[in-house]
C-alpha cells in the first residue's frame, strides 16, 4: 500500500510542480539500489515513505546541502513529520520560504582494522555494536576522545545524534534529546553493571568502540538499521560528528516537541 500511495502521490507532485515551472526527478527504491541517486543542482529533495527512507536519502542529500521536505506514508513517523493529507500545503510553504531549516547532526563511522580502514559509513540516527547470536552478551571498551570509560559487558552499545535518540536508543532507556543539540549519545544495552548508564557527550568528541578479544559471540555493526557489518576482535570503531549535516524543514522551533506529545501520547497532565 506504501509503494502505491508513493507513487500516486509522487506523480501527483511532479505534475504540481510542473504547474509553477519546476523541473523534477523521480528516484525510487526497494530495499538498497546498488546505485544511489545523485540529485546534484536540486533546490528541494522531498521523500515519500517512512523515517527509513529519510535515513536513506540523508545519506545522498546530507554532503549536497539540500533541504528535505519528508512526507510520512508509514506508521510512526518522527522524522518525518507531514502527513499525507497535507503535502501540497506543506510543499507550498516549502517553496515560499515558510518553513525553517533544522540542521540535524550526521554521524561518521569509520572501523580499522589492524591499523587499516575497512569501512566507512554515514548515519543519520544511529550506529549499534552488538552480538549477533542468540545469547548476544558481547565485551566491549569505550573511550570518548581517548578518555576511557571502561569495559562494558551487554547486549551492546548505541552512539545516536539526537535526532537518533528517539529510535533504537530511547526502546533501550535512554534519554531523548533536542534534535538541534549538538552531541553525541552513548547507551549501552542492557548492561550487567547497574552503575553502566547512557552518556551524553559534546559533539566534538570521538566515541571508540573496541571489541574485545575471546568473544562468546560474533559481533557486528548496525548503521541506522540498513547497513550491516560483521565485526572481528581486536576492531576499533570510530563514531565521529560528520562534517555535514542534513538540512530537515520542519514547521517551527516547537515542532519536535509537538510531534513528541503526539507521538508518544503524552497529555501533560497528572496521567501523563
Amino acid at each position: 500500500m506504501m509503494k502505491e500511495d508513493a507513487g500516486r502521490i509522487a506523480a501527483d507532485m511532479t505534475d504540481a510542480l510542473g504547474s509553477m515551472g519546476w523541473a523534477t526527478e523521480v528516484f525510487a527504491f526497494e530495499g538498497k539500489p546498488s546505485e544511489p541517486p545523485r540529485p546534484e543542482g536540486a533546490d528541494i529533495a522531498i521523500t515519500l515513505g517512512g523515517d527509513g527512507t529519510v535515513l536513506y536519502a540523508a545519506r545522498v542529500i546530507a554532503p549536497l546541502g539540500i533541504p528535505v521536505l519528508p512526507i510520512n506514508l508509514g506508521n510512526l513517523g518522527f522524522i518525518a513529520w507531514v502527513k499525507r493529507t497535507d503535502w501540497r500545503a506543506r510543499l507550498s510553504d516549502a517553496l515560499a520560504g515558510r518553513l525553517t531549516n533544522s540542521e540535524r547532526i550526521m554521524l561518521d563511522v569509520e572501523v580499522r582494522r589492524d591499523s587499516e580502514r575497512i569501512a566507512r559509513f554515514s548515519a543519520m540516527n544511529d550506529g549499534v555494536v552488538s552480538g549477533a547470536g542468540l545469547a548476544k552478551i558481547v565485551n566491549l571498551s569505550i573511550t570518548v576522545s581517548g578518555a576511557s570509560l571502561g569495559t562494558y559487558r551487554s547486549d551492546g552499545v548505541i552512539i545516536s545524534t539526537p535526532t537518533g535518540s528517539t529510535a533504537y536508543s530511547l526502546a533501550a532507556g535512554g534519554p531523548i534529546l533536542d534534535p538541534d543539540m549538538d552531541a553525541l549519545l552513548f547507551n549501552p544495552i542492557c548492561p550487567f553493571t547497574l552503575s553502566n548508564r547512557p552518556l551524553v557527550v559534546p559533539g566534538k568528541e570521538t566515541v571508540e568502540v573496541y571489541v574485545e578479544h575471546k568473544q562468546r559471540e560474533k559481533t557486528v555493526l548496525t548503521v541506522d538499521g540498513q547497513d550491516f557489518l560483521s565485526l572481528q576482535e581486536g576492531d576499533h570503531v570510530y563514531f565521529r560528528r560528520s562534517e555535514h549535516r542534513l538540512k530537515l524543514y520542519c514547521a517551527g522551533r516547537g515542532s519536535f516537541y509537538q510531534v513528541l506529545r503526539a507521538k508518544l501520547n503524552w497529555s501533560g497532565g497528572p496521567d501523563a
